[in-house]
């Protein structure tokens, strides 16, 4: 068992014609800038929020698989979706049912978690990761 004084989890989801061909891509380094994985998936053809929103699920299951295994302090996720990261923390509100669902899927999955964990917007060029993970889903999508 390993043990982490902070993960730091980039996420994006993008989508090409919105809604079009979608991405995922989930980077995550520890607190020496290490990474300890990457996951891109295409998604099919959806919008850039669905996509966001994916991202951050996929995110989230495969952080409580690898928590159960390893001892984590605390968890910082970065997006560059304003709109996802203010939905989450529950400081706007969510008009599309469609979103709500998935909201209410992260909040499902953070519950799961025993850690202290944040949100935090950040400007797309410090989510490069993240974003190219997304592009080259994105990219075996439309083979």
């Amino acid at each position: 068992m390993a043990k982490y004084s902070l993960l730091k989890i980039f996420t994006d989801g993008g989508s090409r014609g919105n809604p079009g061909t979608a991405g995922i891509g989930v980077h995550v380094v520890d607190d020496q800038g290490r990474t300890v994985f990457d996951y891109h998936e295409f998604v099919g053809v959806t919008t850039n929020n669905v996509a966001e929103y994916k991202a951050v699920i996929a995110a989230t299951k495969w952080l409580q698989d690898f928590s159960s295994q390893n001892e984590i302090e605390k968890v910082e996720f970065y997006l560059d979706s304003k709109l996802v990261v203010e939905q989450v923390k529950k400081n706007w509100k969510i008009n599309e049912s469609h979103l709500q669902d998935l909201a209410s899927e992260v909040w499902q999955e953070l519950k799961k978690l025993s850690l202290p964990y944040s949100f935090t917007h950040v400007r797309r060029e410090l989510n490069k990761v993240a974003d190219l993970l997304a592009n080259q889903a994105m990219d075996a999508g439309q083979l």
